[in-house]
């Protein structure tokens, strides 16, 4: 059985330093105004505490991508591991897949005037290396799964305030921050 690639986000460990972000960015040498990965500090009405508690997100490499349904040029490519790439070379700039993601991983590049998105750094994976923001995370909160393999029973598909795309199947998994041992008040 082949691998199914997906992303882990342990929300106990990230500090939100966005050291995940910037090594995305360096990696893939993206322009200035460009961001494949980002880290979002979760609001109050979301996790109630006054410790601070993260997401990081980029593409969720979903089993039926919005992007690639929605790409009249056959720009993006659904792997057998899991990961969907995004073709630069064949993108129009028509927006069509940045419009259709409710995730908003497929950016525009007014520059260069084509989409972009995350990759999961395919090219590092397929030299046996973890993407580029995996080995820049330095608590270890984000990791590389295989979910044919992935057995965590405390990890959600869907954590608060993230929408619930069920046909889309997002791979992104997450372990949700522990309730503080002591409320502040």
């Amino acid at each position: 059985m082949s691998k199914r690639y997906a992303f882990l986000l342990d929300m106990d460990k990230c500090i939100g330093c966005r050291g995940c972000a910037m090594a995305c960015k360096n990696f893939n040498q993206l322009d200035p105004g460009m961001v494949w990965r980002q880290v979002y500090p979760l609001a109050e009405s979301i996790y109630p505490h006054r410790e601070r508690a993260f997401l990081s997100l980029s593409c969720n490499h979903c089993d039926d991508p919005a992007c690639l349904r929605a790409c009249p040029v056959a720009a993006y490519e659904k792997r057998d591991d899991g990961i969907v790439v995004h073709h630069q070379d064949k993108c129009i700039g028509c927006t069509n897949c940045v419009r259709s993601c409710p995730y908003g991983a497929p950016r525009f590049n007014k520059e260069e005037k084509h989409a972009e998105k995350c990759s999961m750094c395919v090219e590092r994976i397929e030299a046996g290396l973890l993407p580029a923001c995996v080995q820049g995370c330095v608590t270890g909160a984000l990791q590389l799964i295989d979910l044919n393999e992935f057995e965590e029973t405390n990890a959600v598909q869907y954590p608060a305030g993230y929408p619930v795309m069920k046909r889309l199947n997002p791979s992104t998994r997450f372990i949700l921050p522990k309730m503080p041992r002591q409320v502040r008040g």
